[in-house]
C-alpha cells in the first residue's frame, strides 16, 4: 500500500513540540489529550503510514516527564455510558485504559470524576479505584458553567474541586470518550496551581482537524464525516486570521469556546498566552505528511465508508439521524466523491447480478485487483471472497479447492445439528479456522494461509449489510470495509445469523 505519512518524522516533531510547551511555561503543563491513544484507526485510515498507536509512541519518549490523569464523568458512570467499539462501559473502559499505559510503563496518577453526584455506582467506582491502588478526585458541577467567568474562576467555582496531586513536569488529561470534562479539568488544576505560585501552563493535542492544511482538505473533511454525528464544523480561526493575517483550520467547538477559555485564563494568570484556539494546539501531524494525493485519496475513501455506515445504521437500528446522513452526503459532493464508482462496488455488484442478485463480495488487493465471492452451498460471499483473494495471493489455480467439502461439511452439521444455527453456510472466522486445519497436511493451503497480513488495508465491499461475525473477523484482519444497506432476505426484521 502506497504511504502518504512519515510516522517517524511524526514521533520525532511531535515529541519535541510538546517539550519545548512545557519549557514556556513554569515546568509544568496541562495537556488534553483528544481522540484516541492506543487505536486510532480513522487518522491510520486517511494519512497512510501513521501508526494507530502513534500517540502512545510518542508519550513513551516523554514518559520520564509524564503521568496520565484520566477523566471519567459521573453521569456517565449512572448512566452506564458505553463505548461502542469495545462494548464496555465507560467506567470499565477506565480501568483498561490503567492497565494499558501501566503495562507501557507509563505513569498513571489518578482519575478524576468530573460532574460529581453521590450514587451508590459512583462510590462503587472510587472503592474499585482505591482497591487497586488509583487515587481517585471529585470536580463538581459549578453553577453558570461555562458562561459565568468570575463564578467559575473563583472559590465557589474551580475552588471547590479537588486539587489533584500530579508531580511531573507534564500532566497529560485523556479520557475513555467525549464529553467527561478533560478542559476543564485542565483549567481548574491551573487555577489551584497559580493559588499555590505555580505558574502553569495548558496545551490541547488533537490529531483533527489538521490546522495547516487546508478548510475543505479532504482529510479535514474526513475528519468532518467522522463527528457526523455531533455536527462538528470546519472552520477557518478568525481569532487566528485577525491576530496573525493567517489562515488556520479549527472546529466549531473550539472556536466558539475561546472567548471564555482566553477570560478565563486572564482571570487565573492575570493574562492569556495565547490568541487564538489553533495556539492552543500542539498537533504537528500536518508537517509530516509526505504524499498528499495518497492522503486525499485514503481520505475520500474514508467518507465514503462513513456514508455506508450511516446507511447501514439507520437501516439495522435506526441509530444514524437523517441529519447526519444529509451531513455526510454533502462532505461526498465536497469531496468529489460518487457512490457506485470504486471498482469493488463495480464488481461485486456485477457478480451479484451474474448469479440472480444473490449476495456477492469484492475485495481490491493491495497491486489494484479486485477478486469476488458469491454466496454458495458451502460458503457465504465473504468467506468465499476471502479465499479467492488468499489464492490470488499466493499465485494458487482459483479452480483449486483449498479447504474441501469432506472438511467443510462436518462443521455444517455442527452449526446445524448441535449449535442450532439456521445458517449452514461458513463465516469468515470459520473458513479460516478450517483453511488453517488444512494447512497442516496441504501445502497450497499454508501458502494460502500465510497471505493473510496482505488482506490489511484492502477495501472490501458486499452487497448485503455481512453479519455482525463477519464484519468483526474483517475488522480484525484490518479490512476496510462497506456494507449495500440491504439484507439478504428482505422479509426479516433482523440479519440472519
Amino acid at each position: 500500500m502506497k504511504l502518504g505519512f512519515d510516522n517517524d518524522a511524526y514521533l520525532k516533531t511531535q515529541s519535541a513540540c510538546i517539550r519545548e510547551r512545557i519549557t514556556q511555561f513554569d515546568n509544568k503543563l496541562y495537556l488534553e489529550f483528544g481522540g484516541k491513544l492506543f487505536d486510532d484507526y480513522h487518522a491510520s485510515r486517511v494519512l497512510p503510514g501513521f501508526q494507530p498507536d502513534s500517540k502512545l509512541q510518542m508519550l513513551l519518549q516523554l514518559k520520564a516527564q509524564a503521568e496520565i490523569v484520566v477523566v471519567i464523568s459521573a453521569e456517565d458512570i449512572v448512566n452506564n455510558k458505553m463505548r461502542g467499539d469495545y462494548g464496555i462501559t465507560y467506567d470499565m473502559d477506565v480501568l483498561r485504559l490503567i492497565d494499558a499505559f501501566q503495562g507501557m510503563g507509563l505513569f498513571v496518577g489518578s482519575v478524576c470524576i468530573t460532574m460529581y453526584t453521590a450514587h451508590p455506582e459512583v462510590e462503587k467506582f472510587e472503592n474499585k479505584l482505591h482497591s487497586v491502588g488509583i487515587r481517585s478526585f471529585r470536580h463538581y458541577k459549578i453553577a453558570g458553567y461555562p458562561n459565568d467567568v468570575a463564578r467559575i474562576v473563583s472559590d465557589d467555582g474551580y475552588g471547590k474541586n479537588e486539587y489533584i496531586e500530579t508531580e511531573r513536569p507534564l500532566v497529560v488529561i485523556t479520557a475513555p470518550g467525549p464529553g467527561s470534562g478533560k478542559m476543564a479539568v485542565c483549567l481548574s488544576q491551573l487555577y489551584h496551581e497559580y493559588k499555590r505560585g505555580v505558574k502553569a501552563g495548558y496545551a490541547k493535542f488533537e490529531t483533527f482537524p489538521i490546522w495547516n492544511l487546508p478548510l475543505k482538505h479532504p482529510v479535514n473533511l474526513a475528519y468532518e464525516a467522522a463527528t457526523a454525528d455531533l455536527n462538528d464544523v470546519n472552520m477557518i480561526d478568525p481569532f487566528h486570521l485577525e491576530a496573525y493575517g493567517k489562515t488556520a483550520v479549527n472546529y466549531n467547538r473550539d472556536i466558539e469556546i475561546f472567548p471564555v477559555v482566553n477570560a478565563m485564563f486572564e482571570l487565573i494568570a492575570g493574562k492569556s498566552p495565547y490568541r487564538s484556539p489553533t495556539d492552543m494546539g500542539v498537533n504537528m501531524a500536518g508537517n509530516c505528511i509526505t504524499d498528499d494525493a495518497v492522503c486525499c485519496e485514503a481520505s475520500k475513501k474514508e467518507i465514503l465508508r462513513r456514508y455506508f455506515k450511516c446507511l447501514c445504521d439507520r437501516k439495522i437500528n435506526g441509530n444514524a439521524t437523517q441529519q447526519e446522513l444529509y451531513k455526510l452526503e454533502m462532505l461526498l459532493s465536497q469531496a468529489g466523491v460518487a457512490v457506485g464508482e470504486r471498482a469493488v462496488e463495480v464488481q461485486a455488484h456485477a457478480c451479484s447480478a451474474a448469479t440472480g442478485g444473490a449476495p456477492a463480495v469484492a475485495i481490491e488487493l493491495p497491486d489494484g485487483t479486485v477478486v469476488t465471492g458469491k454466496t454458495g452451498p458451502l460458503l457465504g460471499a465473504a468467506s468465499s471472497a476471502l479465499l479467492n483473494a488468499l489464492k490470488k495471493l499466493a499465485a494458487i489455480d482459483q479452480e483449486l479447492d483449498l479447504v474441501s467439502q469432506r472438511t467443510i461439511e462436518p462443521i455444517q452439521t455442527l452449526k446445524t445439528n448441535y449449535l442450532g444455527s439456521k445458517n449452514p453456510r461458513l463465516h469468515t472466522d470459520e473458513i479460516l479456522i478450517a483453511l488453517s486445519g488444512s494447512a497442516a497436511d496441504d501445502e497450497a493451503a499454508n501458502t494460502a494461509l500465510h497471505q493473510i497480513p496482505k488482506l490489511k488495508g484492502c477495501d472490501i465491499h458486499s452487497t448485503v449489510i455481512l453479519s455482525a461475525v463477519d464484519t468483526d473477523t474483517l475488522k480484525k484482519l484490518g479490512m476496510y470495509l462497506t456494507c449495500d444497506p440491504v439484507y439478504e432476505e428482505e422479509d426479516r426484521k433482523y440479519h440472519k445469523k
